[in-house]
């Protein structure tokens, strides 16, 4: 192991839970990961062993049967998953959101109910704010949740974008109520829908179409999710009252922006050691392409990048971890990430030439695979108008 991406300050548990992820990367995941993302096949085998080592309920705290470990501990983790395979570390933060949202603002009651089986990965999340004509246009959701007589409601509407929407058990999802609120973020609601895992009807008045056939990060099951008259009880509404949907669900992709930004960190990690190691056994002219200053220098932009968007991850997981509020830090890292991923990806792309341009290379997938981070948990440039807004929060003129 080289000297990108360290961490210092870790404890000895997360040291050795590290080493126990890394090393079921290397062994368990590397080596089909290609093979699996060209046949768009779901990663059964590597999931179970995900749950054999107990990550489903990694953050999820000991009192209700997981590791109770950190959000930092949990971006490392993903940052090691992500560098064999970033549709894996797709399937668990999804799971993982949901958990969260659950903690931060279920009752006790739905604590109780959903995280020890979340934490086993016998309950697996998923979590539904986009549809199909709004994208990171929250504000204009029109799935709609009606309260009827009885106390229950019926939601119509159409998601989209759903991340496990097919292998998942329980989806929170954000929908439009009438609270009589002056604003349209206070008049959404989150509910905690349970389904059967699969595609077709998986519910009474839920259907999951089927997979969306995507460029890239395949294997990973992303789905539609249509309501047609679907009653659900009033004690699925997250944290049993109405009307906080929008910022439970923005909570939420904090931490999941954090996430995205240590996919990128372990993609472009490996795109870089892809790079050095061809870099290294491919010659021209007479002597390795490591050996020529131009490939050179394209390596040591690459580690810089890779170095730079680890330690903005590092400081978005601790300032969350710290109890505050880490909106700009987890923009700043997911665009940074993302954008120096995307880079490091062509970089190294480059550097293998003709050769990176075959399948059986393993820089092919991860070309496919970088721009899904483009554009996951907000685009580039919300991104840019979050940290934009934050900032001049923080530096407007008196």
């Amino acid at each position: 192991m080289g000297r990108l991406c360290e961490t210092e300050g870790l404890t000895d548990i997360q040291e050795e839970i590290l080493k126990t992820i890394r090393q079921f990367v290397d062994e368990q995941i590397i080596p089909v990961a290609t093979e699996l993302e060209h046949k768009d096949e779901y990663p059964t085998e590597i999931v179970e062993g995900l749950k054999e080592l107990g990550l489903f309920g990694l953050m999820i705290p000991e009192e209700y049967g997981g590791l109770g470990e950190s959000l930092l501990t949990y971006a490392l983790a993903v940052e090691e998953i992500a560098r064999g395979w970033m549709s894996v570390s797709g399937i668990i933060n999804t799971h993982f959101i949901v958990a969260y949202m659950l903690l931060q603002h279920g009752t006790e009651e739905q604590k109780q109910k959903y995280l020890p089986r979340m934490a086993t990965g016998e309950v697996r999340g998923a979590f539904s704010m986009s549809e199909p004509g709004c994208g990171s246009d929250v504000a204009a959701i029109k799935t709609k949740a009606t309260k009827n007589d009885d106390g229950t409601y019926t939601i119509n509407g159409a998601k989209m974008w759903l991340t496990n929407g097919g292998s998942s058990t329980l989806v929170a999802v954000l929908v439009k109520t009438d609270e009589g609120a002056d604003s349209v973020y206070r008049n959404m609601t989150t509910f905690l829908v349970e389904k059967e895992p699969g595609f077709g009807e998986v519910k009474p008045g839920v259907t999951i179409p089927g997979k969306i056939d995507k460029m890239g990060y395949k294997g990973v099951d992303t789905t539609e999710m249509v309501f047609e008259n679907h009653v659900i009880e009033a004690a699925q509404i997250l944290g049993g009252e109405g009307g906080k949907g929008f910022y439970q669900m923005m909570d939420g992709v904090e931490v999941g922006r954090v996430n995205v930004a240590a996919r990128g960190v372990g993609v472009a990690n490996r795109a870089f050691e892809l790079g050095a190691r061809y870099a290294q056994q491919r010659e021209t002219f007479g002597k390795k392409i490591a050996d020529h200053q131009a490939v050179l220098f394209r390596l040591a932009e690459m580690a810089t990048k890779v170095e730079a968007a680890h330690q903005m991850v590092v400081r978005a997981a601790r300032k969350k971890d710290s109890g505050a509020r880490n909106d700009l830090e987890a923009g700043m890292a997911k665009y940074l990430a993302s954008e120096y991923c995307s880079q490091v990806v062509e970089d190294s792309f480059r550097i293998h030439g003709g050769y990176g341009f075959s399948k059986e290379y393993e820089i092919e997938r991860l070309y496919r695979e970088a721009p899904m981070l483009l554009i996951g948990e907000g685009t580039a440039d919300i991104q840019r108008m979050i940290i934009g807004r934050r900032i001049m929060e923080d530096y407007r003129l008196k």
